[in-house]
This record gives C-alpha cells, sequence and structure tokens, in this order.
C-alpha cells in the first residue's frame, strides 16, 4: 500500500525509474528493508510488483545506463482483445494454443527483456514468452484454457508496461517520434556548436586578453549550459540510471568528460582567473558530434534490418472479393477461407490459396529468391504478396493473411533478428568490464599528466569519450539481423542466429533421397499385374486408398489414375492407416488392401506371388521404385514408378565433396535404388530400407562419431531426424511437420539453396569475428594514444562513433554475399 509518511528520507530521483520527485509527490514504501520514494503511484506499484515476485534482479541488469522512465499508461478495455472477431486480426490459433505478437510500450534495454520473459513466464498457461528488443516486441504463446490475453496485458501492466496487439505502422510511428527527439536535441547542439565556434575564433585571434574576454567567456557559459542541461539529457539519465543499480555504464564516461570540462570552464569565469583557458566549445562539440553518432548509428541499423519491413510492404491491404458475380474491394483481414478473390493483371495477389479460374505468370521471387516468372492455371496454388503477370486469376482463399506464406516468413525473420548465437557470449561478458578499465585509463591519464593541468584534463576527458564497447556489443547482433534478412530476400529461412554459427562448422551432410535429391514427382511407369488381374480396376483400388496420404508415391498413383480417367474417388475407403516408411492399408468393398514395400506386405500376412517377385532385382537395379499391392491376403501387382535427380543435386554433392565435407544418402526404399541414385552422383555412403525412428538413430550414431551433422529433408518421416540433427534443413516444398521440425527452411525446392545457406553462415561467422576484432583493435589503438594527450576531446568525439559505425558497414557488407 501506498504511504505518504513525509518523515521517510526524500532521494534525489524516483527509486523506480530515476526521474526527479515532484515537491508535491509523497509516495514511499519499503522495498528490500529500506524506505524508497517514488515520483508517482505508478512507478510505486510497479516496484512494489516487481519485488513482490522475487524479479528484484531486473534493476541489476539495467544496462547502459538507461533510465526506465513512468510506466506508460495502461490499455484501456483490454477485455475486447478476448474476443474471437478481434483476435483474428493478430492472433494464430492451434486449437486452444495460441501465438501473438504484443507491441510493448516502456521496453528501454535487456532488463526489461529479461524481467518481462520472467514475469510472463510465471504466469499460468503461458507457454512461451520472447521478447524482440529491437523492434519492442513480445512474442506470446499460450493456452487459452488457462489464461486470457488481457490477464496476460494485464500482467504487463503490472509490471511497468503496456502491450498491445502489434501493428507494423504503429511501431514505425513510435520509431520516428524516438528519431524525432533525438533530432531536436541534435539540433539544439549543433546551433550552440556554430555559435560558440566564432566565440573561439575571436578568443584565439586575441580577445582573451583584450576587454572582451569575460563577455565572450559568459557568451559561451550561457550557449554551453542549455545545450547540457537539454542536448546531453540521455547521457545523464543513463550515467544516473547505472548508479542507482550500482552498475558502470558507457554513459558515465561521457557524463564525467562533460561536466569536468564544463566545470572547470565554469570555475575559470567565476574566480577571475586570468590562468586557465575555458573548453565550453568542447561541451557543445562533444555532446553535437556524440549525437549525431548515435543518430548515424540507429538510421543505419535500421536500415541493415529493414528486410522485415520490406517483406511487410509486400502484403496486400485489400482484396477484389467475389461476391454473387460482384466486384468488392474488400481488407485482407475481412476475407474468409473459402471466399473468391479476382486478381487482375499487374496486380499484386492478396492471400494464399488455389486458382480455380484463369491463367497466368507470377513473380514469385519475394519467396523464392528467382526471377523467372512461373505459370500457373487451374489447380496451382498462389501465395499473397507474389505479383501477378499478364492474365487475370480467380484464387480461393485458402489461408487468412495472418496464416498466410508471406507472414510466416516475416514472423520467421523477426526471431532470428532478435536470437543471440553462442558466440555473441563471449562480446557479453567483455562488455561490462569497458567502462571500468576506462575509468582505470582516465585517472592514470590525469595523474601521468597532473604537472600540466589543463594537458592532464583533456587527455582525461578524451579517453572517457573514447572507450567505447557499442561497436563489441554490436557485433554479433547486427550481423545475424542482415543475414537473416538477406537469407529471407533469397528463400532462405533462418529460424534462430545460433544455427548460422552452427550451420558454418558442419562436416557431414546426411540427405533424403525422395523428394530431396529427387524430383520427389515420382510417377508410374507402368504396372505389373500377376496373371488373371485386371490392370484398371487394381489402380482404382490403389489410389482410392492412397488419396489419404500425402507421400509422393500416393501422389503419383493418384495422378495415374487420373490420366486414366479412373473414378476412384467414388469408392469407400474405411479403417484407413498410413506407416511411415513401410506402406498404407485400408478396407474397401470388404477387402483388405495393402500398399507399400515387401516387407510391408509380408507383415500383413500377404501371399508372395513367385511371378512377381522374380522381377523385383531387375527393376531396382535401374533405379526403379517398386510399390507392392495385395487384394484380399493376395500379391496382385507391382507398380513401377520412377523418379529424377534434380537438375542442382550433382552441382551441389560436387561443391561439399571438394570442401572436404562428408554425406551420406539416407532412405527408406530399398538398397539396390538408393545405390543406384548414388552411383548417378558420384558414388557416397548409402544407408537404405531406414525406418523413421532408425534415421534417428544415424543422425545420433554419426555425432558420437564427433561429426556436425546437417540433415536435408522434406517430409513427415525426416521430421525426428531433422530434429535430432545440429542443424535441420526442409525443402519448402515439404510437409508441414518437416517445415516446423526444421532449422532452416529453403523457400524453393531447389538444393542450390542449400550451398547459398552455407555460404551465408560463413560469412556472417567471418564477419562477428571481424567486427569483434575491430572493436577491439580501435580501442587498443586509441586508448593509448588518448592516455598520451595525443587525440583531443573532439577527435575521441569523431572517432567514438566512427567505430561503431564501422562494425555496422562491415556487417552490411553481408549482403554482397550471393553477388560474390
Amino acid at each position: 500500500m501506498p504511504q505518504t509518511d513525509t518523515s521517510h528520507p526524500v532521494h534525489a530521483g524516483c527509486f523506480h525509474c530515476g526521474l526527479p520527485i515532484p515537491g508535491d509527490a509523497h509516495y514511499h514504501s519499503q522495498i528490500g528493508g529500506e524506505a524508497r520514494a517514488f515520483c508517482c503511484f505508478a512507478c510505486q506499484q510497479v516496484c512494489e510488483a516487481i519485488h513482490d515476485a522475487g524479479l528484484q534482479g531486473y534493476y541489476q541488469r539495467t544496462p547502459q545506463g538507461v533510465l526506465l522512465g513512468p510506466p506508460p499508461a495502461p490499455p484501456r478495455d483490454i477485455e475486447i482483445y478476448d474476443m474471437d472477431e478481434v483476435q483474428q486480426d493478430f492472433v494464430h490459433r492451434e486449437g486452444d494454443i495460441l501465438d501473438a505478437h504484443l507491441l510493448v510500450e516502456g521496453i528501454h534495454c535487456p532488463a526489461c527483456v529479461w524481467l518481462i520473459e520472467r514475469a510472463m513466464m510465471r504466469v499460468p498457461g503461458v507457454l512461451a514468452a520472447n521478447v524482440n528488443l529491437a523492434g519492442k516486441r513480445l512474442h506470446l504463446r499460450w493456452d487459452n484454457r488457462r489464461a486470457k490475453l488481457s490477464a496476460l496485458i494485464a500482467e504487463l501492466s503490472r509490471i511497468g508496461y503496456a502491450g498491445t496487439p502489434y501493428d507494423p505502422e504503429a511501431a514505425e510511428g513510435a520509431v520516428k517520434k524516438a528519431n524525432r527527439a533525438m533530432l531536436f536535441r541534435l539540433f539544439f547542439a549543433g546551433f550552440a556548436m556554430m555559435n560558440l565556434n566564432l566565440i573561439s575564433i575571436a578568443l584565439y585571434s586575441g580577445a582573451d586578453s583584450g576587454p572582451f574576454r569575460d563577455f565572450f567567456h559568459w557568451m559561451g557559459c550561457a550557449l554551453a549550459t542549455p545545450t547540457l542541461l537539454y542536448s546531453a539529457v540521455p547521457f545523464y539519465k543513463g550515467a544516473w540510471g547505472g548508479l542507482r543499480n550500482a552498475r558502470l555504464t558507457m554513459d558515465l564516461p561521457i557524463a564525467l568528460g562533460l561536466s569536468v570540462t564544463y566545470v572547470y570552464s565554469l570555475y575559470i569565469i567565476v574566480s577571475g582567473s586570468q590562468v586557465g583557458a575555458v573548453y565550453f566549445d568542447t561541451v557543445t562539440n562533444l555532446t553535437f558530434v556524440i549525437l549525431i553518432g548515435r543518430y548515424l548509428e540507429g538510421m543505419f541499423r535500421h536500415q541493415a534490418v529493414a528486410a522485415t519491413n520490406r517483406l511487410l510492404d509486400l502484403q496486400p491491404r485489400v482484396a477484389t472479393l467475389l461476391l454473387d458475380g460482384e466486384e468488392k474491394l474488400t481488407p485482407v483481414r475481412a476475407v474468409k477461407v473459402g471466399d473468391r478473390v479476382l486478381v487482375k493483371p499487374g496486380s499484386k495477389i492478396a492471400m494464399d490459396g488455389v486458382v480455380v479460374e484463369g491463367r497466368s505468370s507470377v513473380d514469385e521471387s519475394m519467396l523464392s529468391g528467382e526471377s523467372a516468372p512461373v505459370g500457373k492455371r487451374e489447380g496451382d496454388r498462389v501465395a499473397a504478396g507474389t505479383l501477378n503477370g499478364g492474365g487475370a486469376l480467380v484464387v480461393e482463399v485458402q489461408a487468412t493473411s495472418r496464416d498466410s506464406t508471406l507472414s510466416r516468413i516475416i514472423r520467421l525473420v523477426e526471431e532470428a533478428q532478435s536470437s543471440k548465437a553462442p558466440i555473441q557470449r563471449l562480446a557479453d561478458r567483455i562488455v561490462p568490464w569497458f567502462v571500468l578499465v576506462t575509468l582505470v585509463c582516465a585517472a592514470i591519464a590525469f595523474f601521468a599528466w597532473s604537472e600540466h593541468f589543463e594537458v592532464a584534463l583533456m587527455a582525461a576527458t578524451s579517453v572517457l569519450i573514447i572507450t567505447c564497447p557499442c561497436a563489441l556489443g554490436m557485433a554479433t547482433p547486427m550481423s545475424i539481423a542482415v543475414a537473416s534478412g538477406l537469407g529471407a530476400k533469397h528463400g532462405i529461412l533462418v529460424k534462430n542466429g545460433a544455427v548460422l554459427e552452427t550451420l558454418s562448422r558442419v562436416t557431414h551432410f546426411v540427405f533424403d533421397k525422395t523428394g530431396t535429391l529427387t524430383e520427389g514427382k515420382m510417377r508410374v511407369e507402368r504396372m505389373i499385374a500377376a496373371t488373371g488381374q485386371e490392370e484398371d480396376s487394381l489402380l482404382k483400388l490403389a489410389a482410392s486408398v492412397e488419396r489419404y496420404s500425402e507421400h509422393s508415391v500416393a501422389q503419383a498413383v493418384t495422378r495415374a489414375a487420373e490420366e486414366r480417367q479412373l473414378p476412384y474417388r467414388d469408392a469407400v475407403v474405411e479403417s484407413f492407416h498410413a506407416t511411415p516408411g513401410a506402406g498404407v492399408e485400408a478396407v474397401l468393398g470388404g477387402q483388405p488392401v495393402v500398399l507399400g514395400t515387401l516387407q510391408w506386405l509380408e507383415s500383413n500376412r500377404v501371399v508372395l506371388s513367385d511371378e512377381l517377385h522374380a522381377q523385383i532385382a531387375g527393376l531396382e537395379s535401374q533405379a526403379k521404385t517398386c510399390v507392392h499391392l495385395a487384394v484380399a491376403g493376395q500379391h496382385a501387382a507391382i507398380l513401377v514408378l520412377a523418379d529424377t535427380l534434380r537438375a542442382d543435386a550433382q552441382g551441389l554433392v560436387n561443391t561439399l565433396r571438394a570442401a572436404g565435407i562428408g554425406m551420406t544418402l539416407l532412405s527408406g526404399d530399398r538398397r539396390q535404388v538408393a545405390e543406384a541414385i548414388a552411383r548417378q552422383l558420384g558414388g557416397r555412403e548409402v544407408i537404405a530400407e531406414v525406418l523413421p525412428q532408425d534415421k534417428d538413430k544415424v543422425i545420433r550414431q554419426l555425432q558420437q562419431r564427433g561429426e556436425c551433422v546437417a540433415m536435408v529433408g522434406d517430409g513427415v518421416n525426416d521430421a525426428p531426424a531433422l530434429i535430432r540433427a545440429d542443424v535441420g534443413i526442409a525443402l519448402g516444398s515439404g510437409t508441414d511437420v518437416s517445415v516446423e521440425s526444421a532449422d532452416i527452411v529453403l523457400m524453393q525446392s531447389e538444393l542450390d539453396k542449400v550451398r547459398l545457406a552455407t555460404l551465408l553462415s560463413r560469412r556472417t561467422l567471418r564477419t562477428i569475428k571481424q567486427n569483434i576484432g575491430l572493436s577491439l583493435a580501435y580501442n587498443s589503438i586509441m586508448v593509448p594514444l588518448a592516455v598520451m594527450a595525443r587525440v583531443t576531446p573532439l577527435v575521441a568525439a569523431i572517432t567514438m562513433p566512427l567505430s561503431s559505425l564501422l562494425v555496422i558497414g562491415n556487417a552490411a557488407r553481408i549482403r554482397n554475399t550471393f553477388k560474390e
């Protein structure tokens, strides 16, 4: 409860946010056994909530001295966010498990990330809570049966943050508002600097010893004072916030350098000393240069990670809905699954769906990076954000805007950009020691030149200004953010930054055969029926059962039936069951029907045909896949299927072999078929006739040998292996399960993307190491020069942001990876 007893000690600033406490504010509370003062009731309530939850470590983790600010006002009428009609605009559903992104006002620093994630994970029903510091967004996943979204937003408000459903336009507005405030401070410092430089010219030209000396000094003071109190406020807020939480932050050396220079200059003019010089021009110059450096850092950082914003721009805002034969322009959020939309020539496709009428070519470069248009006709799938060519299309919507391919890409990119690679832990351990080293070096510089006070003052100030761990702190996240954006642009979706580092040291690739190294578009070349059996009737039976499976073999069988115009969809199928890696079984017309491998038929007690069995070896030696069909317990036919190697498979294998990377071909198919494919690729280790659970065991055995393993696959049966592997890579044409299980998703089924992903990962890791080296080299060179008084404070202020810009620029070079 708030305490209004004025007998409590009054602190210089609010214990929670650090801002000055108004004279009429009487908000106190016992925190950690001590009386603490607050500027408002909101700060007091938030601080009490944080300590009551045992999360007081938040105050010790506030880095870089950023002041928290009073808690933002909580959003109103949060109960409306529990309504299904409202949630459909921003919530992704998987049964009772909900997933949403919230834009959170009040996030300032990694300590806020720490507090929010831990506080939200303590709420019953919350399954995941991840904060994107750069975008100030909270990714929540929760069980709707145990927690409501309004309760989660209320919990955010309780610990001092205001959460609302993420709106890209609102987020962009918040960034612009912050940039505008920075520009105002920058312009004021620039105005003061230009005028003070004119005064300095007069002083350096001889006025410092004339009758106007004091006048010019006081004019300089009049310009430097408001600059320090307004433009330099961010540095003092950061420094005070760090000291309040017993942390040495990077704003502290800057604030000390400005303060010491200003106080010494003020002493000279107040005391009337004729010996020393004033350095008000140094105060304004330092403030202006450091502010412009920070502004440029933010601008370049925003440009370097702008891939997400470019992807957002691809999403059309409206669609042309067809209702009763009439066209109606409708917001995409109002379009439902099953609706039909018209896509006019030259316009963007608004929704994911299937073409039901018309023919055209579609530019899918935003998904695949491939510039050649793709032909579309009835039955073909199209994706939101792609560009229609010269024909009109009628598309039946199959996914809402929230669940579109484009939306999933955006979510993956955002999550990757907010993740950390293991190498960043090194930087995170080094950065906190920088400030202490800076203060020690400044003290050494001051005492080393103490015989010449002004030289000592300038040397110490230079050391305080020039030492900056910002470049080291940005070395990893900037590189990962740029790499994730570049990968998305070329159809390579990286789910987290750690994957990039792991992929760069992979020593062994394991490839699934069907659908990965081969086209996966199996076709029935011919059908060998047992004596007395009729081919069309058997093919109709097989297609009737296989239509319930998603396997490439099943698709080949149903296509063959359609080509022969067999009415297989009319049959009533019962008790369908699929066993990955083996086959399917069902009951049709009262008769059990079994399709799959020879072992699958044997396990179902099928009587094998010697006539058919004699032909198997010859077919499999030609890389043909044999699917056996049994009806009523009798071996009835062999469906001979063929697949072809992908055009880029040989090139990828040659590249990996040249790099000394081991390779294994993993297949559930017969050994003879798998070995025939391996021979076409120049030979490699083959492990065939492998069940899904055994694929997982193969990966584990390779890892036990000390290999760093990458698995490339596309099917449901590859999911366990994709999860087990150090890096799982799924082709975009694969099943939802394989895509969800993978660490990297290739939007187009092009194996060359595997090579590009490997190239990108190595370039990213190399850039991270270069950035860390650049930061350490900068400080190793510049700090000793500053200690030796070879660098002025102004030069220090110029070089300090340049080191950060150098890191950002080097990270931006990753965007040229695929051009080299």
